[in-house]
């Protein structure tokens, strides 16, 4: 009999159909850093008590009481970081948000939350600021175990290789926005290591454009002991399921930051404004650039006064 991990391993490297217009990540395994971790025993304990944590959900969320859901997914999502291993940071950089704490947006207020992709553990790390649904592929559907915890979670799935259905999509997530639900999604449309970056794609901007919806930036990273970013948690490339989770399961010292950068309005242009939000959401890698800019900029300076005198 197949396994948990082997059946999910199977699942999350069924080959995907490339189209022209699929994003594609240049970001491999190589780019992920390799750096000692915990023990194998001390991992071991993690992983038993993250699969403790996904099998009991499912269960606790029938027998909860809808109106007490949205506290016990979160604390849900946050004893499951917790087990894997990774600290969660929260910074609210919105004016007079101190007032309600750090969460998208307050219940029953449609809300799009953007947000650039890493990993498979950038679902739990959104979720456990603020539970929402989501935006993911549509096979996701059919895992082992995650594929249980979509449903639950009213996963929005979405098949990337089949651009006509796109509309459908849209219209799926507006509906959901009108109706008051937090809609998460990856507007990158495939996953980078957490060094590098992609473009915010507008299309799904659409569904915000449609019902007049916010959109919330969000900058999310995750960092190493000394506050480096740490590329661990990517899933990029040839890279497996299953390597992923033991490899943020051996992590150590492991924090996800979420930054969440002032909602931009909605508009009437999806380009404009996924542009807007691409500037939030890298707001602090375009800062870093201009500084490496600038230094160089200084450094020069310096050395043709120096060659002068």
């Amino acid at each position: 009999m197949e396994t948990v991990a082997q059946q999910v391993e199977q699942a999350s490297v069924a080959p995907a159909v490339r189209h022209a217009w699929m994003p594609v990540s240049p970001c491999g395994t190589g780019c992920v850093q390799q750096r000692p971790g915990v023990g194998v025993v001390r991992a071991g304990f993690r992983a038993v008590g993250a699969v403790s944590v996904l099998l009991a959900y499912p269960f606790v969320h029938i027998v909860t009481p809808a109106s007490r859901r949205s506290g016990m997914q979160r604390r849900f999502a946050r004893t499951l970081l917790r087990a894997c291993g990774i600290r969660l940071r929260v910074v609210d950089r919105r004016t007079g948000a101190a007032a309600i704490g750090p969460r998208y947006a307050a219940p029953g207020t449609g809300v799009l939350v953007a947000c650039g992709h890493i990993g498979w553990a950038d679902i739990v790390v959104l979720a456990s600021v603020q539970p929402l649904a989501f935006v993911a592929r549509a096979d996701l559907i059919d895992w082992p175990v995650l594929g249980t915890l979509a449903r639950v979670m009213r996963v929005v799935p979405i098949e990337r290789e089949r651009l006509r259905r796109l509309p459908d999509v849209i219209e799926q997530i507006g509906h959901r926005l009108a109706a008051g639900e937090r809609i998460g999604f990856f507007p990158e449309g495939t996953t980078w290591c957490g060094r590098a970056y992609g473009s915010l794609r507008p299309a799904l901007f659409q569904a915000a454009v449609d019902t007049a919806t916010p959109v919330q930036p969000v900058r999310l990273r995750y960092l190493d002991a000394h506050g480096n970013r740490s590329t661990v948690p990517g899933f990029v490339g040839d890279d497996t399921l299953v390597d992923s989770i033991v490899r943020v399961l051996r992590a150590r010292n492991l924090t996800a930051e979420v930054v969440l950068a002032p909602a931009e309005p909605p508009g009437t242009d999806r380009k404009e404004l996924a542009r807007r939000c691409e500037q939030a959401v890298r707001a602090e890698e375009l800062s870093d650039a201009a500084h490496a800019v600038l230094a160089a900029a200084g450094r020069q300076l310096t050395r043709a006064a120096v060659t002068t005198v």
